[in-house]
C-alpha cells in the first residue's frame, strides 16, 4: 500500500454521480451525501479544485441540490461509467495540473471503482473516502472498496483528508474549516 497524504496543492476532489435518482437506492445515501458535501465545502475553503460528474443527466437528472449549492463549477455530464474517458473530465483534470485525486460518490463497485483504476493507471495517487462512497447494497460497497484498495488506491475518511489538507491548527483557515467540521459532525 502506498503512503499517501492528502496535499491541497496536488489534490482534486472528484464527486461521482451524486444524483437523487441514483441516491434513492444507495445504502446509507444520507451519509454519503453529507460526507461528500462536507469534503466539497472544505475543498472550497482551501482552493482544492472540485469536479463533479453526472451520469446521463438528461435521463437521470442533475446533482443533488444539497451538494450542488457548494459546487464551484457546473457538473460534467458523462455516459462512460469511469470518469476517465469522458473528454470533458479528462481535459479538466489535465488543465488542473494535479496528480492526486480524492474520490467521493456512487457506486463504489462501478463508477467509483472504474474511475479509481483508470486514474491509477494514469499514474495519479488515488484516495477513496470510504465514508462518502457507497453502493445499492453493503456487500457491493465492501467488495468495491476491497478491489480499490487491492489496486493501490488508499481508503480514508473525509475528515482525515480535511485535516491532512490543513496540516496544522495554525493554518490561516483552520477556524473556518473547524466550523464546517462541527456543523457536520
Amino acid at each position: 500500500m502506498p503512503i499517501t497524504i492528502a496535499d491541497p496543492t496536488r489534490s482534486i476532489v472528484l464527486a461521482v454521480d451524486l444524483q437523487p435518482s441514483f441516491l434513492k437506492a444507495i445504502h446509507e445515501a444520507e451519509r454519503v451525501l453529507a460526507r461528500s458535501t462536507f469534503l466539497v465545502r472544505v475543498a472550497g475553503l482551501l482552493d482544492v479544485p472540485v469536479f463533479t460528474t453526472e451520469q446521463n443527466p438528461e435521463r437521470m437528472g442533475g446533482t443533488h441540490p444539497d451538494l450542488a449549492l457548494h459546487l464551484p463549477a457546473e457538473p460534467i455530464p458523462k455516459m462512460t461509467f469511469s470518469c476517465v474517458g469522458c473528454t470533458a473530465f479528462d481535459q479538466a483534470l489535465a488543465e488542473s495540473g494535479r496528480n492526486q485525486a480524492v474520490l467521493v460518490g456512487i457506486e463504489t463497485h462501478i463508477c467509483v471503482s472504474q474511475t479509481a483504476h483508470h486514474l491509477l493507471r494514469q499514474g495519479l495517487e488515488v484516495i477513496v473516502c470510504a465514508d462518502a462512497v457507497s453502493s445499492r447494497t453493503l456487500d457491493r460497497h465492501k467488495l468495491g472498496m476491497e478491489r480499490i484498495r487491492d489496486a493501490g488506491a488508499v481508503p480514508a475518511h473525509t475528515e482525515s483528508i480535511a485535516y491532512e489538507w490543513l496540516g496544522t491548527a495554525e493554518h490561516p483557515l483552520f477556524r473556518q474549516a473547524l466550523q464546517v467540521v462541527k456543523e457536520t459532525a
